[in-house]
């Protein structure tokens, strides 16, 4: 069979992403044919044996599993936390697949998050080049002047990176507020918090709507379903640079 990077086999085996695949080889954590694994290195799935944390994964091309869930406020977009709180995928039961988080959202925040064991797509939807946009409902305490709109839809440098800007709607105020609508092209460790913070508004409430086509479509929080078919292809699609 022919060879193939050993970041790609992992994802495709449904193990981790690439990145973290990565790091783990670094970490020295896997093997091929007994000897430690290096980064940019190649394997024959069919023929070597590759080895993390002491169990052999076996290369099978399966049918991988896709799932979207309206995360709760409350719950960390994880499989596991050492402390001891609620992980999102304590949500989802009957699922036999090691199916992880596609990026994240943050403990405090709510809304549409996808879960799958296909690696490559992950690494897709998370890798910076592709431009998949995530809608956002954001609660803000305060009222939106032109001013702090402006800085809101200006390219902000957010933990040293110049971000994309931003698109921005100022939707209905009243005593308790006002609502944004966001739309992001790239996704910074609690990007929108932070631009919020420089624009001097406080965030109430973020919920995130949809993550390019694919939306909760009434789905009740806390609950979830399997993506569809056209929806996989879809995210397949738009991440290819061949979906405007």
């Amino acid at each position: 069979m022919e060879k193939i990077r050993l970041q790609k086999f992992m994802a495709d085996a449904g193990v981790m992403s690439r990145r973290a695949a990565e790091e783990e080889i670094r970490q020295g954590k896997i093997s091929v044919n007994g000897h430690p694994a290096t980064i940019g290195m190649s394997v024959d799935p069919k023929a070597d044996v590759i080895v993390y944390r002491g169990k052999r994964i076996v290369y099978a091309r399966k049918e991988h599993t896709y799932i979207v869930i309206n995360k709760p406020r409350g719950y960390l977009s994880s499989t596991s936390d050492d402390r001891g709180r609620k992980c999102v995928t304590d949500l989802i039961s009957g699922v036999d697949a090691r199916i992880y988080p596609v990026g994240r959202l943050d403990m405090i925040s709510e809304g549409i998050l996808i879960l799958t064991d296909d690696g490559e797509l992950k690494n897709r939807l998370t890798h910076p080049r592709h431009s998949v946009p995530k809608v956002y409902r954001v609660k803000v305490a305060e009222e939106v002047t032109e001013e702090k709109y402006m800085i809101l839809t200006s390219p902000l440098i957010i933990d040293g990176y110049k971000i994309r800007p931003v698109e921005v709607t100022v939707g209905e105020h009243d005593e308790s507020g006002t609502v944004l609508r966001m739309t992001l092209y790239e996704g910074r460790n609690r990007q929108i918090r932070k631009m919020c913070e420089q624009a001097g508004l406080t965030v109430k409430r973020l919920s995130r709507l949809s993550i390019g086509n694919i939306k909760l479509d009434g789905l009740p929080v806390g609950k979830w379903r399997y993506l569809e078919q056209h929806e996989v292809d879809y995210l397949y699609r738009a991440t290819s640079g061949k979906e405007n």
